[in-house]
């Protein structure tokens, strides 16, 4: 045994010295065996472990010893059956020998002290499986042990507690191990044992510890500080911590009449406002694992947290803390934080226990009882609230949102006037909410980390729901504390009060969300004026600024009155902007504080602010604050407010260097930019611009004015380009200019599908003028994928404003577009052209006939290419359906003509076998069922009749495509539902079924009485049916309504396939 011990110490010593290269490996694998092979092995472990030298000392080195109990642990864990007898002697006294020599009069392996917890484990894994047959005296002998006060021993004591609870009544433990029904049974029977037979002794040892450990620290505080003193004092504050760590681990599985005593209950309040911060943590858990215990009787609960009377011990816990946090200022006490957050915790489980009561409990004298706790301990928790930390802050949001459900939902039965105890509690929350919405002082938003404003705007949402919730208790109460104290703040900056910037930011935060607390506000101009209802075309019109405001109105104007705007806190005035392009209607209604409003956008308070974050936000509100307001801004000002932006409106590109070299670096110098937030302005002015309307000649020289320098640049741009070289400037460039010409078009209205009386065009030929620059520079660069991108883009937009103007450059632009591009490029392309179909509509049927064959053909064989990987997958689809997308836009158009058209017509046999391979591909149901409704628009346009009986042309159908009807299409309705892989439990193939249905219906209803003659006399008996059954389905198929027949199909597939 001696030589094989020896082979595994040195194998461990090799393994745990990853330089000896060549043995490494091996002697991993050599003891991973000899722990696979516990079974055979545990004695060799047990003998390194515990085996002495002449000295007395361990013999074998820390590491072998570890690995030793790793392989012990490895043969008693998951042990269901007794031991033999002659194994369990034999661990038994070895380790009782070891306790003994290592615990009671050694030195606890103070050389190696992670041995300790490692130990502990492995005893309780043995206690485990011989404690109920084998060890039933496990805790006496232990207890013999523990004769007199020994700091080792007791800490071992504890430990293993600590284990055995863990291992037994730890539900997070155990949730976190595979599930083992026979572990699961054997935990719960030693719980049981340990309830039955020793948990009264533990429980008394553990209490005797711990005050004799108290003691001790009473007298060690109480002596003159020494070294050795200071010493016995640190291990006396041990030995109470893990001891009431202890206590806490098993409170919860044991008789609460054990636990909670005229004794203990004096002990743990001491030891709750001891001077040791890891004692109070720990007394804390303790006392919140008491109050959570579960009780049978809703009188006993209600009698154990009385004995407890923890509210009064809370409230003047939470005074003393709050005294001394005041006495630290600004020296934050990380410990002592964490202290008043256990005190929170502690309180919020109490709350949330008197509130099962009120809630659950039947008996009205205990719910009576319980609603007075809870209202004693409302003032502590509102203090808690309070905490300038969030942390501590949020230990009782659990009971708060508790307390105010209930409240929300006696106010839901009751329309009595609310007690005025309850609204005396809101009003305190409220001004307690409020309070902590506000930013610290010292805090600066713009230099703090992302995570730090996350952190506090997570922190005000939260807070905001409790608002929410006093809205839905009293509104009246939550919108005048809003108003007032916003107004308050707002009113005392006007008269030229000193206010510091938390506050100000507050008051305009709350007018920006008053919108959403003003439930009984209206919508639109009737948020913010008493106003009679006014027909949508007269508003305009109408003097909105004769009428009253509502409390709303009145705070938006006092904010733009007060010019918050211009305060010396960027955070403040983004605060404004952000309120005044959110509630745009109200300057519908007050368009006096529209030009102040504008003023403070556009100089340094705004726009042109300083700080480049800042500039990128107010592009975007100033944008949405002109969009929203373009009919309230006065023309003549709009050149004004042009001219004021337009040093904004040049394009500046810096190239850096890509982090990763495998980024594309073109990509990464555009994505690098900050020329995102700029396109906002770019459509602002084309907005501004548009308003010109009425003055064609100063609208044409502003559009000009604006496009001219961005054509000049991008003409320069061009020619950098064909220079050559490597330089991504001037591709970048061209794509800036690309993306600000498309968004200044953006800005003017779309053009109308049918021109009205009076309507006023924009500057076409500009736009041509545009049009043309950008398929110059497309057709250079068109092997870049970001040129294509920006080109798509601003043609969209071009020919949303100029209509057909421009279509004769379509078919440049989509040659110039198809010349190059990847496979993910297809589908923008298809949902591009589908939005030109849009709107087109038939001034596109030229660009479609040269396009359609082309594309399809390339479609059809894209789709028949076998697929691999993931990704692959998805672009076949994704691409599959644009393409059906894009062939149902053309038909629903009606430019249906393209496919059969001189230049199409030989390709369409094949774009509808194609459509029929689709609709029977039952692996992706969605395209399926676009396929079918592909093909029941072909049989509405196509399946007419072409000519009466005596041979009189009566429709507009295709000769022969009946054909294709009765020999395909009716084939397929009927194959597809037949398939094995067609399940009727997916809803996307239910609706595939529908869609066959409604597909019958149509070709029955186009083709006449020819289509039921077809089914009853050649298709229906050619599968089969019989002929009552054949006759049902076609009455049915006749008669009844597109959901009635949807719903007889269903159940005529869904019985046959029973069948």
């Amino acid at each position: 045994m001696e030589q094989e011990i020896d082979q595994i110490v040195q194998a461990i010593t090799i393994a745990s010295d990853p330089t000896q290269a060549s043995l490494y490996q091996q002697a991993l694998a050599y003891i991973s065996t000899i722990q696979q092979n516990a079974n055979e092995t545990w004695r060799l472990a047990l003998h390194i472990f515990v085996d002495q030298n002449t000295e007395g000392h361990r013999k074998h080195p820390a590491q072998a010893r570890f690995f030793a109990l790793r392989v012990l642990d490895e043969f008693f864990d998951n042990r269901f059956e007794p031991l033999n007898h002659e194994s369990f002697q034999t661990i038994q006294q070895a380790l009782i020998t070891y306790i003994r020599s290592e615990y009671v009069v050694g030195s606890a392996e103070a050389d190696a002290s992670f041995l300790r917890n490692k130990f502990s484990h492995t005893l309780t894994l043995f206690f485990l499986c011989t404690y109920i047959d084998q060890w039933p005296s496990f805790f006496s002998d232990l207890f013999t042990l523990i004769r007199n006060f020994n700091r080792h021993i007791s800490l071992l004591f504890f430990h293993i507690v600590l284990e055995i609870s863990g291992e037994v009544a730890d539900q997070m433990i155990k949730s976190a191990r595979p599930y083992n029904a026979a572990r699961l049974a054997r935990d719960a029977r030693v719980r049981d044992a340990v309830r039955d037979r020793d948990a009264a002794r533990i429980n008394a040892a553990v209490l005797t510890i711990v005050v004799e450990g108290a003691e001790q620290m009473a007298n060690l505080h109480k002596s003159k500080t020494s070294g050795q003193s200071s010493r016995e004092l640190e291990g006396a504050v041990e030995v109470v911590d893990w001891g009431i760590r202890t206590f806490g681990s098993y409170v919860g599985w044991i008789d609460i009449n054990l636990t909670v005593t005229p004794t203990t209950v004096p002990l743990l309040f001491n030891l709750l406002a001891d001077s040791s911060l890891p004692i109070r943590l720990a007394t804390s858990v303790s006392l919140l694992r008491i109050v959570s215990k579960g009780l049978k009787e809703p009188g006993d609960k209600l009698q154990l947290l009385k004995v407890l009377s923890l509210g009064q011990v809370l409230d003047a816990l939470e005074a003393k803390t709050r005294a001394q946090q005041i006495e630290r200022g600004d020296d934050r006490d990380e410990g002592e934080e964490s202290y008043r957050e256990a005190l929170g915790k502690l309180l919020n489980v109490l709350g949330l226990e008197l509130s099962k009561l009120i809630d659950d409990c039947s008996d009205e004298d205990i719910r009576t009882e319980a609603s007075t706790e809870i209202t004693q301990i409302q003032p502590v928790m509102l203090r808690f609230m309070a905490d300038e930390y969030d942390d501590t802050c949020s230990t009782v949001f659990p009971l708060l949102q508790n307390i105010l459900t209930t409240y929300k939902r006696n106010r839901k039965i009751s329309s009595n006037p609310l007690d005025e105890s309850k609204r005396s509690f809101l009003a305190s929350l409220l001004q307690v909410l409020l309070a902590k919405m506000k930013w610290e002082e010292d805090a600066d938003p713009e230099d703090a980390d992302e995570d730090d404003n996350a952190e506090f705007d997570k922190m005000r949402k939260e807070l905001r729901t409790f608002l929410d919730s006093i809205l839905a208790i009293d509104q009246a109460l939550v919108t005048d504390a809003v108003r007032t104290l916003s107004l308050d703040t707002i009113t005392a900056f006007r008269n030229g009060v000193s206010i510091k910037w938390n506050d100000a930011e507050l008051a305009v935060y709350l007018v920006f969300i008053f919108g959403e607390i003003n439930k009984t506000g209206g919508k639109g101009r009737a948020a913010f004026c008493q106003a009679p209802a006014v027909d949508k075309d007269k508003r305009k019109a109408t003097d909105y600024s004769d009428y009253p405001l509502t409390t709303h109105g009145e705070m938006l104007l006092a904010l733009v009155q007060s010019g918050v705007a211009s305060f010396p806190h960027r955070t403040v005035s983004l605060q404004f902007f952000e309120t005044a392009s959110r509630y745009t209607d109200f300057f519908k209604i007050r368009k006096e504080c529209i030009i102040p409003t504008l003023e403070a956008m556009v100089d340094t308070r705004g726009l042109h602010n300083e700080n480049p974050n800042f500039r990128s936000r107010l592009f975007y509100l100033f944008h949405r604050f002109i969009k929203e307001s373009r009919n309230e801004i006065p023309p003549d000002i709009s050149g004004n407010i042009i001219e004021s932006m337009r040093d904004l409106l040049s394009i500046d590109v810096e190239i850096t260097g890509a982090e990763d070299s495998e980024v594309d670096p073109l990509s990464e110098a555009i994505k690098n930019s900050q020329f995102d937030s700029q396109l906002y302005l770019f459509e602002t002015a084309g907005i501004l611009t548009s308003l010109l309307c009425k003055i064609s000649t100063q609208q044409t020289s502003m559009l000009l004015s604006l496009v001219k320098p961005l054509m000049d640049d991008l003409s320069a741009s061009l020619q950098a380009f064909s220079k050559g070289g490597q330089d991504l400037l001037p591709i970048v460039k061209v794509h800036h200019i690309i993306m600000a010409l498309g968004n200044i078009a953006k800005g003017f209205p779309d053009y109308p599908t049918s021109i009205p009386e009076g309507h006023i065009i924009p500057p076409l030929e500009i736009f041509t003028e545009v049009a043309q620059a950008i398929l110059v520079c497309l057709e250079a660069m068109n092997v870049f994928k970001p040129v294509r991108d920006a080109t798509r883009f601003a043609f969209a937009r071009i020919l949303a404003t100029t209509g057909p103007t421009v279509t004769s450059y379509i078919p440049q632009l989509m040659g110039n577009l198809l010349a190059h591009f990847e496979p993910t490029e297809l589908v923008d392309f298809m949902n591009f052209i589908g939005l030109l179909i849009h709107k087109l509509q038939k001034d596109m049927f030229d660009v479609l006939d040269q396009l359609i064959g082309p594309l399809s053909a390339h479609i059809t064989s894209l789709l028949t290419q076998p697929v691999s990987g993931t990704d692959e997958h998805r672009a076949h689809i994704e691409t599959k359906r644009a393409y059906l997308a894009l062939l149902n836009n053309i038909m629903a158009s009606k430019l249906d003509g393209i496919f059969t058209s001189e230049r199409n017509s030989s390709n369409f046999e094949v774009l509808l076998e194609t459509m029929q391979r689709l609709a029977e591909d039952v692996s992706d149901p969605a395209s399926e069922k676009t396929a079918i409704v592909f093909l029941n628009r072909c049989v509405t346009v196509w399946g007419l009749p072409t000519s009466s009986e005596n041979g009189r042309e009566t429709g507009h159908g295709l000769p022969g495509f009946e054909r294709f009807i009765y020999e395909r299409l009716v084939q397929t309705c009927f194959r597809v539902p037949s398939l094995p892989q067609f399940n009727l439990k997916d809803g996307q193939m239910m609706m595939v079924l529908h869609e066959i249905a409604n597909l019958l219906q149509v070709i029955c209803k186009i083709r006449g009485h020819e289509a039921y003659n077809f089914f009853i006399s050649v298709f229906l008996p050619s599968q089969n049916w019989p002929s009552e059954t054949a006759l049902d389905f076609m009455t049915k198929l006749r008669d009844l309504d597109g959901k009635g027949f949807r719903k007889y199909f269903t159940e005529l597939i869904r019985s046959s396939r029973i069948s």
